[in-house]
């Protein structure tokens, strides 16, 4: 078998589905994109096996998948799924020879530089990044994560983050009330606990609650109260959101120093887009005092891809 002839799969395993699909060395095939809903099946290996069944495939060169989960030697873990998702499982299920299990934040990480221009929306502007400047991609979606690509002379190289369960940034008293109002879900304040879908739940419960009469909507109702202006806790419950995740976004700058871009993805990230300027984005995430300045070299992009992950996968196989 040639090099370029080799037959990749890649699987990107969230908490309620599986998406399964085919690649090669020439990249990802989105016509061979299959969604499993994993109630139905008893684990991955299940869902891999009947994906090869149902295309009569017979050999399998490469496998990778990504988790909603910490990665620890090659063993993913999900909170809310009772899978074994290791190497070994990929390798039984596949007879594939490689085989990886990453975050799924790794795999999105590895997508950068590899997504089409068109899929990309930059939202606050930024110097033009010198060859193999490191990118960083934060997902902001059920959960939260980031994850840095660092592209070297040796490959790419994305090391695993749990960046979402860091403690949420304090810089005034609300904050400090925000932080104990989401820390009674579970102790603690994490960056999690209010940037993302649930999170934004909680943020808004949090000002129906300072207004004296304490309510709950779903994430879907506040953006559209916001997108429509039906209701002011919801427009400030998103100003509350957007200026936190500008912050976040530009403490994680500062660690990474990501000169090749940082990379907003996810559901919530996109459904923010309309009211990140709106909101202050850019000044939460260039409001660090004397290195305000030095923020002007991070330019952010969301992206718009619905298949990045898998994209990472493809990218990650063929490194």
């Amino acid at each position: 078998m040639t090099h370029t002839s080799r037959t990749l799969l890649v699987a990107d395993v969230g908490g309620t589905n599986t998406r399964v699909a085919l690649a090669s060395e020439r990249g990802l095939r989105t016509d061979s994109i299959t969604r499993y809903k994993n109630a139905n099946y008893p684990g991955l290996e299940t869902v891999l096996r009947t994906y090869i069944e149902e295309r009569n495939l017979t050999d399998i060169d490469g496998v990778s998948v990504a988790v909603a989960g910490p990665v620890r030697e090659g063993k993913g873990v999900m909170t809310n799924l009772d899978w074994s998702i290791d190497r070994e499982t990929l390798i039984r299920a596949t007879g594939a020879e490689q085989a990886s299990v990453l975050n799924d934040l790794q795999a999105q990480a590895h997508a950068l530089g590899i997504i089409d221009d068109a899929n990309l929306r930059n939202i606050v502007p930024g110097p033009a990044p010198a060859m193999n400047s490191s990118r960083l991609a934060v997902g902001v979606g059920t959960g939260f994560n980031a994850a840095i690509l660092h592209d070297t002379f040796q490959g790419r190289f994305v090391p695993p983050s749990e960046a979402g369960h860091a403690n949420l940034p304090i810089r005034t008293e609300d904050d400090l009330d925000l932080c104990h109002f989401v820390e009674t879900a579970h102790g603690f304040p994490a960056i999690e606990d209010v940037l993302s879908g649930r999170g934004l739940e909680r943020v808004y419960q949090w000002h129906a609650t300072k207004a004296g009469a304490p309510t709950e909507r779903y994430a879907a109702d506040i953006m559209a109260a916001c997108d429509t202006g039906d209701d002011e806790l919801a427009a400030a419950t998103v100003a509350t959101f957007v200026r936190i995740l500008g912050t976040v976004c530009g403490n994680l700058s500062l660690v990474h120093l990501p000169f090749g871009g940082l990379y907003l993805i996810g559901g919530v990230a996109r459904a923010m887009t309309p009211h990140l300027q709106t909101f202050g984005f850019t000044e939460a995430f260039r409001d660090k005092g004397r290195f305000a300045g030095f923020m002007q070299n991070f330019a952010v992009y969301i992206v718009e891809d619905d298949y990045a992950a898998l994209t990472g996968l493809v990218s990650h196989l063929k490194n």
